[in-house]
């Protein structure tokens, strides 16, 4: 690659159940591409048919980077991530190859394009003490503490929602300063000339269809019995980032007898529905995105069109 011009990097996103997977494998199979996920889910060993990975014959034959990388008992932050991704573009770039990152993690898109708050890093001790306390008074009493020493943060999470409040609470007791203050002071990560692809149904009807259809379907492929495998370990808990995934913590909830199967799939579809709609608000508050119609037959080739021209254009 000429050195002279900025590399090029692909970024493919879209809500979940659009098909992301199945277009990035075609893609890869037809031009100079390596496939990196953007997905905080895909990362963790054992949580297979709920994320909709890959199976190991596809990854075997097509590998695809930041796939089965943790163990569920472990955390994987935006920072993490972000710097992975660009380690991994430098490499696949000096294989002459380009790297398509793909995937519906939003928080990870924004991170990677638009630069990453100096955040610390996690405190295991400080963590340890805020799970001794929910236990004890619950997340909502540590959320208006929060509320007390961060409004903004507060006022932006719900008041059950564990992960980002103990992190909020981290980062003010680490730096006695609010989320808002620390990312007014953001770092540029990646300096690619990136072409952004969204690949979504136009008809919102259609993708949650297509949402209740695949949940179904893993369900059919063994959904329950993988969530009976990862809560038969002594280790994992329903506040771990893994189990909070969507589908996991609607089945672990069944399992813990919440309540039966048939209600914990109506859940897990609304959930997926809730996660879908998001995703779709934080793309369109992403600038430069060039959208595609994943019911349009020809959609992907003019994906493919376009990002030929865009390697083109930057080798």
């Amino acid at each position: 690659m000429n050195s002279a011009h900025r590399p090029p990097a692909i970024l493919l996103m879209g809500p979940t159940a659009a098909g992301k997977t199945d277009l990035a494998l075609e893609l890869a199979a037809e031009l100079p591409l390596e496939i990196v996920s953007v997905d905080s889910a895909m990362v963790y060993r054992g949580l297979d048919i709920g994320t909709g990975k890959p199976t190991p014959q596809i990854l075997a034959r097509v590998p695809h980077h930041l796939v089965d990388i943790l163990d569920p008992s472990e955390r994987y932050s935006a920072g993490q991530f972000v710097r992975d991704a660009v380690r991994l573009s430098h490499e696949i770039r000096e294989r002459g190859k380009v790297p398509l990152f793909v995937g519906g993690t939003m928080l990870y898109f924004k991170a990677l394009t638009q630069g990453l708050a100096d955040l610390p890093e996690a405190n295991a001790a400080f963590r340890a003490e805020l799970d001794a306390r929910s236990a004890s008074i619950g997340w909502p009493a540590l959320h208006a503490e929060l509320r007390q020493i961060d409004p903004n943060a507060a006022q932006k999470i719900l008041p059950n929602d564990a992960q980002r409040i103990q992190r909020a609470l981290e980062v003010y007791h680490l730096t006695g300063k609010p989320l808002a203050e620390l990312h007014a002071a953001v770092r540029q990560t990646l300096n690619d000339d990136f072409l952004a692809l969204a690949w979504s149904p136009v008809d919102r009807a259609a993708l949650y269809d297509r949402i209740a259809l695949r949940f179904d379907q893993m369900m059919a492929a063994g959904l329950l019995s993988e969530v009976q495998s990862l809560r038969a370990r002594a280790d994992l808990s329903p506040e771990l980032p893994a189990l909070r995934s969507v589908g996991y913590r609607q089945l672990w909830g069944h399992l813990a007898g919440e309540y039966d199967v048939n209600e914990a799939v109506r859940l897990g579809v609304i959930a997926t529905r809730h996660l879908a709609r998001r995703q779709l608000i934080w793309l369109r508050a992403l600038p430069n995105i060039n959208w595609f119609n994943s019911l349009d037959v020809a959609a992907s080739g003019h994906i493919k069109s376009q990002i030929k021209q865009h390697i083109a254009a930057m080798l």
